[in-house]
Formats: structure tokens, C-alpha cells, sequence
């Protein structure tokens, strides 16, 4: 039997475990990306393991998240970055380089070799045939360590693409299919191995849009094959030494297969507040927009941004339109500069915002209120634009552009013929905003600011778990309900104690002052608990004030991971029914919890409130339970060194 493209990755670095689909498996990880929103944590967390140089092929820093400095915090944060980055053999990509998935891609991608980053959206660079896989920050330290990578192997689903795109018609609409036919939950647990005769037509900056918003399924990855296609790209680069031919076998089995007609796509987009509220534009042409915003790791590519230049070259956004652009690299900046595109773009009557994720994470450019914002990004969560309340669409490039002038939501084949854009066939290249790690690291000096406090460390988990239910929560909630982003929080990602104090404050204002009156709490969840984000710190500021354990109908991999990392119990109702009768404010209790965690899978939990008792599952592999136990994996890494 023939093997996938992702089992011939996975067999090549495999370190520990069956690539059996359900099974725990270790890999080895060649190389890393960290952003500063989560970058500044996953430092202090290498630090703590008093190892002088990463041991990957290649580390890369990246600053890309906190870049309003309206205070100290952020321009402190990014010293202290870069020389951590220095001192420990970890490349730097300076502020104003680009996103960090973007500039990866263009730099750094290498088909058939394993990428770890501390940012859900890593799985972009299987867009170039990579195993590219995003985690929690302490998983990427460890990664740094030598470490290999846990998780649970995937299911490989074959995306069999036929056809080609029509006009109008672009890879953001390709993954927004996805997500309209298997909702945000679809991915969990899976890989998505794109094949068929249709990738030929789709370059890699589009391959790339499709393998970003993977996430936004739940997957683990999403990966095309290394093909003449990538080969291009890469030779565009100037990295054609980084290419080898890399797909699937043509008996490949998979667990199962998807087909998708290319030629049968029109313009879609997905209504607030969710990616996989997918329609039609058609259906939803003449929506007011008040604001348009084209850019993030998605869709902020040299394609993209040409494209949207050709579109709107010689007319002017509609005088009810806010909109502005955000380049996802330098590189791209430097492109449109030099042949005129960003002249066009500004002519237009757009804002040019710098090379970073911004708006999408809320860092600028919040909508108006009660107003319709249309976005190009991956996510449009309640709330992440930084506006209360808000109403934000998911679309293309060609919808959004076409949307901006005439400030109607649009459907871009009312325009007329579609513009064509092509790839150059050599990129500009200046690495000069990428700083190499000195010779002599003796001689760097790690800047920590005053805004960077103390590791947090878990305890261990005691004999019996007594703990209050402090909130009870539906389906579907995300990192973002969890710990929200924005210009106002994400300076506090090194400083936990002042972030703690924002925990849920979107869904409950109460929830800190709650759970620290609370001592050990519970949160208890519907199904999906902590999509979103990798933030580790939706794990480690509920773990600072006190949460113990979280009990949800069913996880998201990453934050599930997280949770374990910094010794939350994640558990499992056996019978959903048990949800509904819980409620907050009851007391919960897990008799002998350590020796059931340890012989098993069985949790019983009585509900000392309401009189009753009932089961729950943790579902940890053997390495999870005795780092659930020790209070964390820092605290259980220490235990190991005696």
C-alpha cells in the first residue's frame, strides 16, 4: 500500500510511537517560528530550562503582533526578544519585516521538513509542502530544547481538487468551502492533504491562503505536495537549493477523501461571527459596508495586494468606506513601491497600514459601531476587531476590493473582466531585517524590561480535588472569549498577574475576582472548548488564578495541549446529558483524583451541591498524566533533572 505525502513526513521524523491515527506520536522538529504576542513567554520558558543554544536546524523570532507601542511594554518586549534571540542562536526578523507566516514562507519554508510555531496559523507553510503544525509556546521551547513534538497522529484526509478557478473566483474561496461544508469543528483531529489535478493551476502564495485558514477547521495541518509549482516559487526566491519533489503515492490511501470541483466556486463570504457561516456573496450583495480592510497572514500577499491594486487603479474607495491595506511582508511593500501598485492603492483613497497582522487581532482599526466591517482575514470571533458588538464579514481580496468602491458588499463579477496577475519571476530580496545570531553570544546581555514578570508555575495536583464551578460556558468558545486580544492586553503577554485580571472579562466581568475569592475552580464548557488561538495564555492566566480543571463536552487540540502544559485537568463528560445539569456556582469534588489519572481513564466527580455523582474522561496519554500531576510540563521537566 502506497503512503500520503503527511505519513511520509511523519515516518521520516518520527522519534517516538505508531503513526497509527489516534495514537500519541513524537516527532522531530527542524525548525521553529515564534511571534512577540506569544514569543515573549516561550523565551522565559526556554530560559527556565538553562539551555544555552537552540538545537533545530532553525529558530526564527518574529515581531509581528505588538507593534502599537502606545507604552513601554511592546518596544521593551521586543528588546528583550532580540537579544534573547541573539544570546541563544534564534534568528530575528525585526518590526516592519512582516507576519511572521508570510515572511517563513518566503524565507524559510523547505518541503518535507517539520515546522513548530507558536501561532495556530503555522500550517501556512504547508502551502510549500511542509508539516507545518501550530502549538502552544511551551511545546515550541521544548521544540527549541531538542525535544520532540507530541501529539495525538491525525486522520489524512485527501482534498482531491479538479478543475481550475474561474474568474473572480480565488483561493480564499476554495477554504471557505471548506469551512461551509465542515463547519470549524470539521478539522479536528485531521490533516488536509490537497491533490488532484486542480493544484497545478494554484500557485503557492494561493496554496498557502488555503493551508493558513486550515485552522480555522480545526486541523492539525493542512499540506500540498512539493511540485513544479513550488519549485517556481522557490527559485522566485532565490531558494531553489531548499526544493525537492515531495507528494503522495499515486495508491495512497487515506481515511478519507474529499473532492472539490474548482471550476463549480463562486464568490462566498462568511458572515459574522463565525468562519464557517459561509453564503454566497450574491446573497448578501448590497449590505452596507462602512469599512474594508484587506491584509493579515492570509491574504497579504503580493498576488493578493496586486490584484486588489488592478481592481482599483484610476477610481476612488466610496466616500462611506474606511478602508486600508496592510502588505504582509516587506518584501511585498518593496514590490508594490518600486512598480507602482502602492501609488495605486493610495490614489485609491487607501490607508497603507505597516507590514503586521494589525487589524486582525485588533491592533488598530476597529470598526464603527453598529457598522459592517469586511475583512480579508481568517476570523471574525465577537469581539477580535477591538469594537464590542461587532459585524464582521470574511471575504477575498477581488469581494473586499470591489466591496471598497462601491461601498455596498459586492459581487466582484459585476466588475467585468477580471484583472490578471501574475507571479514575478524573481522576488526582491534584502534580508538585511533578519538578523543572524552573533558569533559570540557570551558577549549579548538579555534586556528584561520591567513590563516581563516571573514565570508562573503550577502546583501539583492534590490527592483530592475539591474546586467551584465558576462559569459555565456554551459550544464553540474561543481563545478570544477566553483571553482577549486588542491593543489594550496584548502588551501584558509577558506580565501574567496584570493579564489575569482580563480572563473572560468579554463573556463574565466578574471572573477573576471570582475565581481568585474561589480558590480552586472549575470552568465547565459545551463542545470545541478553546478554538482559536495557540495563546498558551488562555491557559496560563486561568491557571494563575486558580482554575484546576475544565470540564467541556470536547476540546481543541491546541488548547487542550495547552491546558495539560500548564497542569489544568481537561475532562470529558461520558454522557453529555451531565452538562445541562450542572450549574455555576456548584461545588465539585474528585475523590483520590491523582490515583485515578494514574490507573486509568475514568474520572467520578460528585457534585456536592446538587447530591449527585457522575463520570468524566481525561483522555491523557501516560507523559500527560504525570505532567498534569506535577503541576505543569516546566515543573515536571525539573522533576526529571532531579
Amino acid at each position: 500500500m502506497g503512503k500520503s505525502l503527511t505519513q511520509k513526513i511523519i515516518e521520516e521524523h518520527l522519534v517516538d510511537g505508531e503513526p497509527v491515527a489516534g495514537s500519541e506520536i513524537a516527532l522531530r522538529i527542524d525548525q521553529t517560528l515564534t511571534q512577540d504576542a506569544t514569543g515573549t513567554m516561550a523565551y522565559l520558558q526556554f530560559e527556565a530550562m538553562d539551555i544555552p543554544r537552540v538545537r533545530t536546524k532553525l529558530s526564527v523570532s518574529y515581531v509581528d503582533h505588538n507593534m502599537l507601542q502606545t507604552g513601554f511594554e511592546n518596544a521593551d518586549d521586543h528588546r528583550f526578544l532580540q537579544s534573547f534571540a541573539a544570546k541563544h542562536g534564534i534568528y530575528f526578523s525585526r518590526p516592519g519585516n512582516g507576519i511572521c507566516h508570510q515572511v517563513h514562507l518566503e524565507r524559510f519554508s523547505a518541503p518535507g521538513e517539520t515546522l513548530l510555531g507558536s501561532d495556530s496559523h503555522t500550517p501556512m507553510c504547508g502551502g510549500a509542502g511542509m508539516l507545518a503544525i501550530g502549538a502552544g509556546g511551551l511545546d515550541v521551547a521544548m521544540a527549541m530544547a531538542g525535544e520532540p513534538f507530541h501529539f495525538v497522529m491525525p486522520r489524512v484526509v485527501r482534498v482531491d481538487l479538479k478543475g481550475r478557478l474561474p474568474p473572480w473566483v480565488s483561493a480564499k474561496d476554495v477554504i471557505l468551502e471548506m469551512l461551509r461544508r465542515l463547519t470549524v469543528k470539521g478539522g479536528v483531529g485531521r490533516v488536509f492533504e490537497y491533490g488532484g489535478e486542480g493544484i497545478a493551476s494554484l500557485s503557492v502564495p494561493e496554496r498557502a491562503t488555503i493551508t493558513n485558514m486550515g485552522a480555522e477547521l480545526g486541523a492539525t495541518s493542512s499540506i500540498f505536495p512539493s511540485d513544479d509549482r513550488t519549485r517556481e516559487y522557490l527559485r522566485a526566491q532565490k531558494r531553489e537549493e531548499a526544493w525537492k519533489p515531495l507528494s503522495a503515492d499515486s495508491d495512497a490511501e487515506y481515511d478519507d477523501v474529499i473532492e472539490l470541483d474548482l471550476s463549480s466556486l463562486e464568490p462566498l463570504i462568511a458572515l459574522p461571527s463565525s468562519p464557517d457561516r459561509v453564503v454566497p456573496v450574491r446573497e448578501f450583495a448590497g449590505t452596507e459596508v462602512a469599512q474594508v480592510a484587506i491584509g493579515s497572514c492570509t491574504n497579504s500577499s503580493y498576488l493578493d495586494l496586486m490584484t486588489v491594486a488592478a481592481i482599483v487603479k484610476g477610481k476612488l474607495v466610496s466616500p462611506a468606506v474606511s478602508a486600508a491595506v496592510n502588505p504582509g511582508t516587506r518584501q511585498v511593500m518593496l514590490m508594490l513601491a518600486e512598480n507602482g501598485a502602492l501609488a495605486d492603492l493610495i490614489a485609491a483613497g487607501f490607508r497603507v497600514l505597516e507590514s503586521s497582522c494589525g487589524p486582525c487581532i485588533g491592533m488598530g482599526q476597529s470598526p464603527a459601531t453598529d457598522t459592517v466591517s469586511l475583512r480579508t482575514f481568517n476570523r471574525n470571533f465577537p469581539g477580535r476587531s477591538g469594537t464590542r458588538g461587532d459585524c464582521v464579514y470574511l471575504c477575498s481580496p477581488l469581494v473586499a476590493a470591489a466591496s471598497a468602491l462601491t461601498g455596498v458588499i459586492t459581487d466582484p463579477r459585476e466588475l467585468g473582466e477580471a484583472p490578471r496577475v501574475t507571479l514575478p519571476a524573481e522576488f526582491k530580496i534584502d534580508d538585511r531585517m533578519i538578523i543572524a545570531p552573533p558569533e559570540r553570544p557570551e558577549d549579548v546581555a538579555i534586556v528584561h524590561g520591567p513590563n516581563i514578570k516571573p514565570l508562573p508555575r503550577g502546583e501539583p495536583l492534590p490527592e483530592t480535588l475539591r474546586a467551584t464551578v465558576i462559569l459555565k460556558v456554551a459550544d464553540d468558545i474561543t481563545t478570544d472569549h477566553i483571553m482577549p486580544a486588542g491593543s489594550k492586553l496584548l502588551p501584558l503577554r509577558s506580565n501574567i498577574p496584570a493579564m489575569a485580571e482580563h480572563v473572560f472579562e468579554q463573556v463574565d466581568a466578574g471572573f477573576a475576582k471570582r475565581a481568585k475569592d474561589a480558590g480552586n475552580s472549575v470552568v465547565v464548557a459545551g463542545s470545541n472548548y478553546g478554538q482559536g488561538s495557540s495563546r498558551e495564555h488562555a491557559a496560563l492566566a486561568p491557571m494563575y488564578l486558580g482554575l484546576r480543571a475544565v470540564l467541556a463536552k470536547s476540546f481543541a487540540r491546541i488548547h487542550r495541549a495547552n491546558l495539560v502544559n500548564v497542569g489544568i485537568l481537561p475532562l470529558v463528560f461520558v454522557d453529555e446529558g451531565d452538562y445541562d445539569r450542572i450549574i455555576q456556582g456548584d461545588e465539585l469534588e474528585i475523590d483520590a483524583v491523582r490515583d485515578a489519572i494514574q490507573n486509568g481513564d475514568g474520572v467520578r466527580i460528585r457534585n456536592r451541591t446538587q447530591g449527585y455523582e457522575f463520570e468524566a474522561r481525561h483522555g491523557l496519554s501516560p507523559q500527560q498524566a504525570k505532567i498534569v500531576l506535577a503541576g505543569g510540563r516546566l515543573s515536571y521537566v525539573k522533576s526529571l533533572q532531579g
